[in-house]
């Protein structure tokens, strides 16, 4: 999950609200005590922390709760709607297509980012074309190629041109798509010269979003790159990448705010599916273990539809087993996808989900390294195919016979789902999705 830490110090605070047997003055304090501690390792400016603070308990002792809500849920609502305050209003945002236009400084991703973007395009049925025109970072083209081939992205660039006016002139020529995203060259620094050469490609390529992509490890100086940036060319939302785990990511996130430039992205990880838009209520509702259940389904949609119609037509076989398996994977780690579900994020220890993961991992490589009549048949999965299998892939015989009792459950639950066994009806809901499925 983006930024652990401040997350389960943050899920804490939630905890101690709804265990407390009374919100009285004394634990009013001591949650917006540990709301400072949070906040400030994370990064957020000092002034900024001591605000929210102040308004945080003078609404939680003065405020009435409003109709309907208890003493509790009032202060929870309280601290959820006080720290999205500080994340920013974010910004309305439609796939559509037309020309998006990336800039930063060297270093902060972008060239990763630009390909990421295009695959986030690519879920909307919009087809992307990436115009490469960082002409100063040495392999930048390449780079490109690299993560575009796979997935079908058409680029178009010049590795041997130094004029990246020009290569944008051709490439818009070149067009093959609805939406044209150009990554531009980056500096070490936010030198005279980077400004201008912004200037003249915006002015050329007449993009309908300009981009500024920080890395949130620099955490309260993203504020004053975004406003060099704002002011130089006007740039039309932020995007924050290396987000996992950063220390200084709520450093980032509050510094951009503060200079009214919206965060619309963020990169979660190393993977080029590990990019969402950003949505201040959904961000704080995961960071307090409140849950993201349309992040989660917006996801679901993502994995393959046929592989879980074939499961409910057929018999399931450990071939169902592994494209399930592989299905949840490419939804991203097991913490994110348990982090969007409302109340798990703090009920599950992080240990277990580790332990989890690992376990599914092993499972995969188990499957793998059967025959494809084992995988098909399980049924003939005997001792001495066990010991085999176990060899093969490197591990003992009881993970082999772990993956089977894990099977056997799968299979059973899924028997029963078709067939409506549960008190001998499909809960609500759920019968027109079978029908749909069917």
């Amino acid at each position: 999950m983006v930024l652990e830490k401040l997350g389960e110090a943050m899920t804490g605070v939630v905890r101690k609200i709804s265990l407390a047997a009374l919100v009285d003055e004394r634990l009013v304090k001591e949650i917006v005590r540990d709301i400072q501690r949070a906040l400030l390792s994370a990064d957020v400016n000092v002034k900024l922390v001591m605000e929210l603070s102040k308004k945080i308990e003078r609404r939680a002792l003065k405020e009435k709760p409003k109709p309907g809500l208890s003493r509790k849920e009032h202060t929870l609502a309280i601290l959820y709607e006080e720290l999205v305050n500080i994340l920013g209003q974010g910004r309305e945002w439609k796939p559509a297509p037309g020309k998006v236009m990336l800039v930063g400084l060297q270093g902060s991703g972008k060239t990763t980012t630009t390909v990421k973007l295009a695959r986030f395009y690519t879920k909307y049925g919009l087809k992307p074309f990436i115009i490469a025109a960082d002409t100063y970072r040495p392999a930048a083209y390449e780079q490109i190629m690299q993560l575009a081939e796979p997935l079908n992205i058409k680029v178009y660039g010049d590795p041997k041109a130094n004029d990246p006016v020009e290569i944008i002139k051709k490439g818009l020529e070149k067009r093959k798509g609805d939406v044209v995203i150009i990554d531009t060259a980056g500096r070490h620094k936010s030198e005279k010269e980077l400004f201008e050469e912004m200037k003249a490609i915006a002015t050329l390529a007449k993009p309908d979003e300009k981009l500024l992509v920080i890395d949130s490890t620099i955490g309260q100086q993203a504020g004053a790159q975004a406003k060099a940036f704002s002011d130089a060319i006007g740039i039309t939302g932020v995007i924050l990448t290396k987000l996992d785990g950063s220390a200084k990511g709520g450093g980032a996130l509050s510094a951009v705010a503060e200079t009214s430039s919206p965060v619309m992205f963020v990169g979660t990880g190393e993977k080029i599916e590990d990019f969402e838009f950003f949505d201040p209520n959904r961000f704080m509702s995961r960071l307090l273990g409140m849950g993201d259940l349309a992040s989660l389904m917006e996801k679901a949609r993502e994995v393959e539809e046929e592989k879980v119609r074939d499961i409910l037509k057929g018999e399931f076989t450990l071939v169902d087993l592994q494209s399930q398996i592989e299905a949840i994977r490419k939804m991203g780690p097991l913490g994110n996808l348990i982090n969007m579900i409302p109340g798990m994020g703090m009920s599950i220890p992080k240990e277990a989900q580790r332990v989890t993961e690992e376990k599914m991992n092993k499972f995969l490589v188990i499957i793998n390294s059967m025959t494809k009549e084992e995988k098909s048949k399980p049924k003939i999965i005997d001792s001495s195919r066990i010991r085999r299998i176990a060899r093969g892939s490197g591990t003992r015989p009881e993970d082999v016979k772990e993956l089977m009792n894990y099977y056997k459950m799968m299979k059973k639950a899924i028997k029963g789902f078709k067939k409506g066994a549960f008190g001998r009806r499909v809960p609500r809901g759920f019968e027109k999705m079978l029908k749909t499925l069917r």
